[in-house]
């Protein structure tokens, strides 16, 4: 799979981003050769739950969406204890990106970002067991799979299901307006 031509947006909690979420994802991308771009609520070093840290490219509130294929919001106890799915940023970036047409990924907690923004009404996803009730509440059909793609939307539901993710992403972002008929995560 080439993806040399496509740029991917991952997004995680200033602290405590979950280290396999964001790491796994982002190495098999890099390795079929997208640029990634780490974003966050500064610029600076960011630290995940295990101990993993790594440099934040841009402040969430500073992107350009067109210069994205895909933005990805990485889960983790951060996205709980920041409020991500709360915040103006986050939700404008979340909102943004699918008024663009782009792929929109989350992972764990992560689904609580776009569905707080209104992007998971009436779509399938899956989300970690503690997002459940959040999204479902926005509207969201909860299908409890490891990892659920419904048209530009790609969720998954914790840290082993990392590399089915990031599969399911490339997938999406490899075979642009055809993404619902692609990777199934099943």
């Amino acid at each position: 799979m080439d993806l040399s031509n496509k740029t991917v947006l991952m997004v995680i909690a200033p602290s405590d981003f979950r280290d396999e979420e964001l790491f796994v994802p982002k190495e098999f991308l890099e390795e079929n050769g997208a640029t990634v771009v780490i974003a966050s609520e500064k610029i600076g070093t960011a630290n995940g739950m295990f101990g993993g840290v790594i440099s934040v490219d841009l402040p969430v509130s500073g992107i350009t969406i067109g210069d994205y294929d895909a933005v990805v919001f990485v889960g983790g106890s951060g996205v709980e204890s920041h409020k991500l799915y709360e915040d103006g940023a986050y939700l404008k970036l979340a909102a943004d990106a699918d008024g663009a047409e782009k792929i929109v990924g989350a992972i764990c907690l992560g689904p609580m970002i776009p569905a707080g923004a209104g992007l998971l009404s009436g779509k399938n996803a899956t989300v970690f067991s503690s997002g459940v009730a959040y999204i479902t509440d926005h509207g969201a059909n909860y299908t409890g799979n490891a990892v659920a793609v419904d048209g530009r939307i790609v969720t998954a539901e914790g840290p082993h299901a990392a590399e089915a993710f990031a599969r399911a992403i490339a997938e999406a972002i490899s075979m642009p307006g055809d993404a619902e008929h692609g990777y199934s995560g099943n």
